[in-house]
């Protein structure tokens, strides 16, 4: 009999405490979830980084090309540079005839171009050397049909004590003659005008780079005609 009623009592029970687990599993489910949405969602983490390197901008430098000076310690001439063309003494000229030698029978003409500021030599009607040339300030050099009077392998120009080298004079201006010469050498051997070249610089001659000068002194001859022109 009791032992019926024991077997009894566990059938009842037990169901009962079951249940009893469940609502309490269900209890603390709920509490975790009404916590969970009173705090929010958790923000996502977002990571940083730091460059090892600072950048910085600096200006690009400019180039600005400048014409060739004389050096700081090359005693000037007396009048500026750019403006005093060196011509021979008139005591140079001695001994060399003033006229026009006669009539040239050869192939050979030196064609000058103010305006472009260029020489151009022919050979029997076939251009044969283009030089960048200078020529005179304030239209300083003579327009017309000239031809070589003489040839001065370095001429020497004391009324500002600089050399000429490969000098072909082409006209008279008083007692002085203008010609076809290089960039003029100072005394300690700097070069005059060096940069300048392609613009107007002399007094009246037609100016020619150093190697330029020296190839045409060599190919020209005394009555070679020279039409300057515009």
């Amino acid at each position: 009999m009791n032992q019926t009623r024991s077997a009894s009592q566990r059938n009842t029970l037990y169901p009962a405490l079951v249940l009893v687990g469940i609502l309490t599993l269900v209890g603390i489910a709920a509490w975790t979830a009404t916590s969970s949405q009173a705090q929010g969602p958790t923000p996502p983490v977002t990571a940083t980084y730091a460059p090892p390197f600072a950048l910085a901008k600096y200006a690009k430098p400019t180039y600005t090309p400048t014409p060739t000076q004389i050096p700081t310690n090359t005693p000037e001439p007396t009048v500026p540079v750019a403006q005093a063309e060196i011509v021979p003494d008139a005591a140079l000229a001695q001994n060399i005839s003033v006229q026009a030698p006669a009539a040239y029978t050869g192939g050979k003409y030196i064609l000058v171009d103010i305006s472009e500021q260029h020489m151009y030599v022919y050979e029997d009607e076939t251009l044969i050397y283009s030089f960048v040339a200078s020529t005179g300030m304030n239209n300083a050099t003579r327009t017309g049909t000239f031809s070589v009077l003489d040839k001065i392998p370095n001429a020497f120009g004391a009324t500002w004590n600089i050399w000429m080298p490969n000098w072909l004079g082409i006209y008279w201006a008083g007692t002085l003659e203008n010609g076809i010469h290089a960039l003029p050498i100072l005394p300690n051997g700097a070069t005059l005008w060096a940069g300048y070249l392609g613009t107007p610089i002399s007094y009246g001659c037609v100016v020619l780079g150093s190697s330029e000068a020296q190839m045409l002194f060599e190919w020209a001859e005394v009555g070679v005609p020279v039409q300057i022109q515009w």
